[in-house]
């Protein structure tokens, strides 16, 4: 996510040369068309342009907002992990307790528990945040490799038992797998009578909540944006920017040139705002910060735990992942 109020230049002009090329080149053609090779007939009436505008304008408005519903979406689903994670550890700690607390081998038996149900947790927030970034195939360059961070199953090892992460990495759905085992785990303490039928129940409602982000995370990954919007809001784009040097050549002659081009990159960049809005999981610079999320869940089950190692994080020129 871009936190900086002022956006790199190098960053647009990364994702928009190639139609900036195109328009600069159009508007010089048609300039020389019209004035050293006296085409007279390449002027388009002004109304041609304005009715278009208008259309172009309210067709990527709603692309837009509807776009960012998308995002925003993603970023509320998130905001309860945040919310949900902090309960889950304190309901771990409070609910969770000895048949015999004068007992010191079950009082650390039930410590040790504790322990593993919170920091396999922190597992699954981490895994949860791969998984939804992980299934696509990275084609971005020279940007990506200046802001691309690690997106990798092994930041969840050590949150893991080692036999637990080998299973963990061979499962088709690695997060869902880690709910499971909070599921068993919660049985068998249970069955071990430390938790009363309704504490048990509480703790399981916060794994289902836990499944329903998990689930609705998904919904946004696996369900894209109507691809006729932004094939449509695409193509209107080029269309305007190709008819823009032929209704300002008539009237304002060399001056068409940098007129239409900005005006054409105004419109682009609405359509690149929608687009790079429109799926939120992709690791992307517009992105939900997946990994900001997952390091201030971290950071908060830890200190409620009582470990102080703290994660660091990082902000890499205005952007936080």
């Amino acid at each position: 996510m871009i936190v900086d109020r002022n956006l790199r230049w190098s960053v647009i002009f990364h994702y928009a040369w190639k139609s900036m090329l195109y328009y600069i080149i159009l508007s010089i053609v048609v300039y020389l068309l019209h004035d050293y090779f006296e085409v007279m007939h390449l002027h388009l009436p002004f109304d041609t342009i304005s009715a278009l505008s208008t259309a172009l304008a309210i067709f990527l408005g709603f692309k837009n907002n509807n776009a960012y519903d998308r995002w925003w979406e993603a970023r509320k689903i998130w905001g309860l992990l945040v919310n949900y994670s902090r309960a889950w550890t304190r309901q771990v700690v409070t609910m969770i307790i000895a048949t015999d607390p004068t007992d010191p081998e079950e009082a650390k038996a039930v410590k040790e528990f504790q322990k593993q149900m919170i920091y396999r947790h922190m597992g699954f927030v981490h895994a949860l945040r791969v998984f939804l970034r992980r299934r696509h195939d990275y084609n971005e360059t020279k940007i990506r490799e200046i802001y691309e961070e690690e997106n990798d199953y092994a930041d969840a090892r050590s949150f893991l038992a080692p036999k637990e992460f080998q299973l963990f990495c061979h499962k088709n759905n690695p997060p869902n797998y880690l709910l499971e085992l909070q599921g068993e785990d919660l049985k068998r303490a249970y069955e071990k009578g430390w938790l009363s039928d309704f504490r048990f129940m509480k703790l399981e409602e916060s794994l289902v909540e836990f499944n329903n982000i998990q689930g609705k995370s998904e919904r946004i990954k696996n369900t894209p944006f109507p691809r006729q919007y932004s094939f449509f809001s695409r193509v209107f784009v080029f269309i305007h920017a190709s008819l823009l040097p032929f209704v300002f050549i008539e009237e304002l002659g060399w001056v068409s040139m940098p007129i239409s081009v900005i005006i054409s990159f105004v419109f682009l960049c609405l359509d690149l705002v929608g687009e790079r809005s429109e799926d939120p999981f992709e690791n992307r610079l517009e992105d939900v910060p997946l990994t900001d999320i997952s390091l201030t869940i971290e950071t908060n089950v830890k200190e409620q735990w009582g470990n102080k190692d703290f994660p660091e994080k990082k902000r890499v020129e205005g952007v936080v992942f």
